[in-house]
C-alpha cells in the first residue's frame, strides 16, 4: 500500500497507508462511533461528500455482503481507519473492503491515530479535509480553495419516481437520500411502496392515494431545501398518516413551527441512551445528526416531544397533537443496529390501519 496523507484545513497532516481507490478527494471530515456496521455506514447517503473517521480500530474484518447496502452507489468521499483487515472469514462476504472502495472510486487511509484525530474533531467542529498523495503547500491550497456544496439532497435523491411493489399498504416514501434499511422494514410489512423525489408536491403525493407517507433520511441541512417541502408536509400530514426519520424529522419540525440548531459537533453513533417519554424506558438507536430541534421553539399546542437524548438533551422524537403524524431523529430501521426502535414501523402500520377504520 502506498503512503498517503489526510490533511485538514487547519494545516495538520496525518500520514498513513492508502487503500481502496487512489483518488484525491476532499470533503467534510466527521467521525463515527459505531463499533459495527461499517458497510451500512459507508453506503448511507447521509455521508455524501464526507470523509468518515471510524472510532472502531479494526475495520474490514467482515468484508462486504449483499445484505448490508444502504444505497447502490455510495457517495462518501473517504474512509479513515486505524487498522485495515482485508481478510474475512464471514461466509456472507462477497468481496473485501479494499475491492469495494476501488469499485466506487473511494479512497481510504489506514494507520491513522484515530483516537487523537477524533479528539481534535470533537473540539474543532466541522472541518474540511483531503486524502492526498503529498502533503505539500499545493495540496493545502487546493483544499482551502474547495467549496463544499449545500445541494447534497439534489445529488443523492432519486430524480424520478420508482416502485418497490408488494401487496399490502400503499406507502409513498419521499426520498431525501433514502436508506435501504427503510425499504427493508416496509417490505417486511408487505407495504406496496412508491418512492417519489423530494421535489414532489402534496398533489403528487395525494394523486397516488397512499395509506401513509414516510419522509426519509438524507444529508445536509434541512434549511437549504426551501419552503416548498414544508408546504407539502403541512398539506399531507392533515390528510394521511405520516412518519418522518432523520432529515425528514427535522423538516417535519420546521413545517410545524419549530426551529433548528446546528450542533457544534455532529454526532454519529449508537451509544447515547434515548428516553421514550411516554413509558420512561430507555432505548439505543443509531444516530447521525448535525442539527437538532430547539426544544424551546416547539409549539406545545401542535407538537409533543416523544423521545429525548439523555446525553446531550436533544429532542429525538415528535408527535402531532391533531394528526396521525410523528417523527424521530434517530434511524428507526436499525441499519446498522441496535434494533430496539423498529417497532416504530409497526406504529406507522397501526396508524394506517386506524385511518381505514
Amino acid at each position: 500500500m502506498a503512503k498517503r496523507y489526510l490533511i485538514l484545513e487547519d494545516g495538520s497532516a496525518y500520514p498513513g497507508e492508502g487503500f481502496g481507490a487512489g483518488a484525491t478527494t476532499s470533503g467534510e471530515v466527521i467521525f463515527n462511533l459505531n463499533l459495527l456496521g461499517y458497510q451500512e455506514t459507508i453506503t448511507d447517503q447521509i455521508y455524501h461528500n464526507q470523509i468518515i473517521v471510524f472510532a472502531q480500530p479494526a475495520i474490514g474484518n467482515v468484508g462486504i455482503n449483499h445484505d448490508s447496502y444502504e444505497s447502490i452507489l455510495p457517495t462518501a468521499k473517504g474512509m479513515v481507519v486505524r487498522d485495515l483487515t482485508n481478510i474475512s472469514t464471514n461466509r456472507l462476504s462477497k468481496l473485501s473492503l479494499d475491492e469495494f472502495l476501488r469499485q466506487h472510486n473511494i479512497p481510504g487511509i489506514s494507520g491513522i491515530d484515530t483516537r487523537h484525530l477524533i479528539r481534535k474533531l470533537r473540539t474543532a467542529g466541522p472541518i474540511k479535509g483531503s486524502i492526498v498523495d503529498v502533503a505539500d503547500a499545493h495540496a493545502f491550497d487546493q483544499l482551502n480553495a474547495t467549496v463544499l456544496t449545500n445541494r447534497q439532497v439534489d445529488q443523492v435523491a432519486t430524480p424520478k419516481p420508482y416502485p418497490n411493489p408488494d401487496t399490502g399498504k400503499n406507502v409513498v416514501v419521499i426520498d431525501f437520500g433514502l436508506k435501504h434499511g427503510i425499504l427493508r422494514q416496509l417490505s417486511e410489512r408487505r407495504c406496496n411502496v412508491t418512492v417519489l423525489p423530494w421535489t414532489a408536491s402534496a398533489q403528487d403525493v395525494l394523486n397516488l392515494d397512499p395509506d401513509g407517507v414516510l419522509l426519509s433520511t438524507g444529508p445536509g441541512s434541512p434549511l437549504d431545501l426551501g419552503a416548498g417541502v414544508l408546504d407539502m408536509i403541512r398539506e399531507v400530514q392533515a390528510e394521511i398518516p405520516l412518519f418522518a426519520i432523520g432529515l425528514g424529522h427535522e423538516l417535519f419540525a420546521l413545517a410545524n413551527g419549530a426551529e433548528l440548531t446546528a450542533l457544534p459537533v455532529e454526532y454519529h453513533g449508537s451509544s447515547h441512551p434515548i428516553r421514550r417519554i411516554i413509558t420512561n424506558d430507555v432505548i439505543y438507536a443509531t444516530q447521525g445528526q448535525g442539527y437538532a430541534v430547539t426544544a424551546k421553539s416547539i409549539d406545545r399546542d401542535r407538537l409533543i416531544t416523544t423521545y429525548v437524548d439523555l446525553i446531550n438533551g436533544t429532542v429525538q422524537g415528535l408527535r402531532h397533537r391533531d394528526f396521525p403524524a410523528f417523527s424521530v431523529q434517530f434511524f428507526a430501521d436499525g441499519a446498522p443496529g441496535p434494533h430496539e426502535s423498529r417497532d416504530l414501523f409497526d406504529e406507522f402500520m397501526e396508524a394506517m390501519t386506524s385511518r381505514e377504520g
